[in-house]
């Protein structure tokens, strides 16, 4: 089991993400695989009493493609802007990285983690 003690901490984390990048809450909740806005509302409000495994594997996918975003791009605003630009790597087939991970959920925030490390790591 992860660390509740995390769930402030990354909750918190990824919203700033999600402020910079420009995600609605309806997309955050698909992102995190929450039931509802209403969740995603006290969590906002600093409840974290309903935060599940699932969603802190979530929320580490994303600072993971956060992290290896601004490694990739020395620039903040074009680390930011990859996420929501069309990609023509065939992982994303034209699609944007948003896309792909609200599309298919923690499968796709894998997917993405996993493409940017391997840029890191080339």
């Amino acid at each position: 089991m992860i660390g509740r003690e995390m769930a402030g901490p990354g909750l918190r984390t990824f919203f700033r993400i999600c402020e910079k990048w420009g995600v609605s809450p309806e997309r955050q909740v698909l992102i995190l695989g929450c039931r509802d806005g209403a969740i995603l509302d006290a969590w906002q409000r600093g409840d974290y009493a309903e935060v599940s495994d699932d969603v802190l594997i979530r929320i580490s996918y994303v600072l993971g493609v956060y992290k290896a975003l601004n490694t990739i791009f020395p620039d903040a605003r074009n680390a930011d802007g990859w996420v929501t630009a069309p990609n023509s790597a065939p992982l994303f087939a034209g699609r944007s990285a948003m896309e792909l991970m609200v599309e298919e959920g923690v499968e796709g925030l894998a997917s993405v983690r996993r493409y940017l490390d391997a840029q890191v790591n080339s």
